[in-house]
């Protein structure tokens, strides 16, 4: 068997790239799994962008106008007229673009595993029988635990955390996702509760099982109300390079995920459109170059994790009162873009009175993020 590209991974990114280079190459696409969907993810996605990638309607579960931030001590709310992120089914975005792409022509190889490369051919295990498969190109979308990474010898320097998710049944505000920061109850990540509907949210954090549990408690929510529960990994840091030879690393597999947030289905389907004008013009090596915006981003959020794990709870509570200032989130809800972390910073510190208060908490704060 022999296609033009074959790609290793069957999750959103994956078959959203299956999808663009459809029409101008013989695809195949190996998912490991036997069906779609079933990894821990929240599914929240930018409404301006998920409507740019052209993403399904019918994928979406819940429209999201803003956020409720809780610390310690206080709160604020942010909020819009506009839903201004999309909560998703990952599942079903994932089985419609797989769909679309077999109407395309692609050949999709389910549950079989991607093994190695052995004389320029994939070596993939398919219901107990090991086959070849010779392509032009391989493209490695095989998430965060990238084994196509380790097959063609990457460097990565990453934070990997665990984390955790539940759907859980209570009564929530479907409008507003609330997001909880407090390092007496996980010092390595915020919490996390996504309404689905006013009846069910996804609740969730990275870091210990522990952390977890006990946020239930604060959040009055019952273990007993947990209707599914899933764990997983992600991987803040770089993984270098993004190329070598015919094989190129896309999504989570080439850590192309914001680290202040922990998404990358956004970053890694513009990282796609770049990867196929690449392959369109036989410069292969250009990938990585034309995804700057996204390797900008992530070293944003790679300083502002660094800042993050280096600040005192009570560090936390005055940049909340900052943050939560009427000035602030008159920026916030006005400028700040959901994908784009860098804008709504710039956004904030050009304003000279936030800007004074930020560094008054401790210059660090102003010093990293620019």
């Amino acid at each position: 068997m022999r296609y033009d590209v074959l790609i290793i991974g069957g999750g959103p990114v994956g078959n959203y790239l299956a999808n663009l280079l459809a029409r101008d190459f013989s695809v195949a696409v190996v998912e490991r799994k036997g069906a779609f969907g079933g990894k821990a993810c929240t599914g929240i996605i930018g409404a301006e962008n998920y409507e740019r990638l052209g993403l399904p309607e019918g994928a979406v579960l819940n429209r999201l106008r803003g956020a409720v931030f809780y610390s310690r001590i206080q709160s604020f709310e942010i909020e819009r007229k506009s839903p201004q992120a999309y909560l998703v089914d990952r599942k079903a975005l994932e089985r419609w673009l797989a769909e679309r792409a077999v109407g395309k022509g692609v050949d999709y190889y389910m549950a079989t595993t991607f093994l190695a490369f052995r004389d320029g051919k994939a070596v993939l295990q398919r219901l107990g029988e090991r086959i070849e498969v010779e392509a032009d190109f391989y493209i490695g979308a095989d998430g965060v635990n990238s084994t196509v990474a380790k097959a063609i010898g990457v460097r990565t320097k990453a934070e990997f955390l665990s984390g955790y998710e539940a759907e859980v049944v209570g009564e929530f505000d479907p409008d507003s996702v609330e997001v909880w920061v407090n390092k007496d109850i996980n010092p390595e990540f915020f919490f996390w509760v996504a309404p689905v509907s006013e009846d069910v949210a996804r609740v969730g954090t990275f870091g210990s099982p522990d952390a977890f549990h006990r946020f239930l408690k604060v959040r009055m929510l019952k273990p007993t109300s947990v209707v599914e529960f899933k764990a997983g990994s992600v991987g803040f840091g770089v993984r270098k390079p993004w190329v070598r030879g015919n094989v190129a690393l896309v999504g989570d597999a080439a850590l192309q995920i914001k680290p202040t947030t922990a998404g990358g289905i956004v970053y890694g389907m513009y990282c796609a459109h770049v990867l196929r004008r690449a392959l369109l013009d036989g410069r292969l090596g250009d990938y990585e170059k034309g995804c700057s915006f996204v390797r900008k981003q992530v070293s944003f959020g790679l300083r502002f994790r660094k800042l993050f794990l280096g600040m005192s709870q009570d560090d936390i509570e005055k940049v909340f009162e900052v943050l939560g200032s009427p000035e602030a989130r008159e920026v916030i809800e006005g400028q700040a873009d959901f994908d784009d972390h860098v804008k709504t910073a710039k956004a904030i510190f050009k304003r000279p009175k936030l800007l004074a208060r930020l560094i008054k908490i401790s210059p660090a704060i102003v010093r990293t993020l620019l």
